[in-house]
């Protein structure tokens, strides 16, 4: 599982540094449009994230600013890092 959030977020980085790129030095055709598009939805799908971070771990876990910034950056493979921490303390605590 370790891995597999590892990879996400190099890939979800990939994804982020070629969307920004793409704002400072547009591609040619139609890629730069779909990309700008793809930038549009990532932003919105990651704030969503966020809300939905907020609402769900603000009770259980002690949270930082930086902790907002990770789950914005990398939206569902924080989510399940956060997951993790959430459900190895609930099994500490029973």
């Amino acid at each position: 599982m370790q891995f597999f959030i590892m990879a996400g977020k190099a890939a979800t980085l990939f994804a982020w540094l070629i969307m920004a790129y793409n704002l400072m030095a547009p591609f040619t055709g139609n890629i730069a449009v779909i990309l700008n598009i793809l930038l549009a939805i990532t932003i919105f799908m990651h704030c969503f994230q966020v809300v939905i971070f907020h609402t769900l771990f603000k009770s259980l876990l002690t949270l930082k600013k930086s902790d907002y910034f990770s789950v914005f950056a990398f939206g569902i493979f924080s989510l399940l890092k956060y997951r993790s921490q959430v459900m190895q303390k609930l099994a500490k605590s029973s």
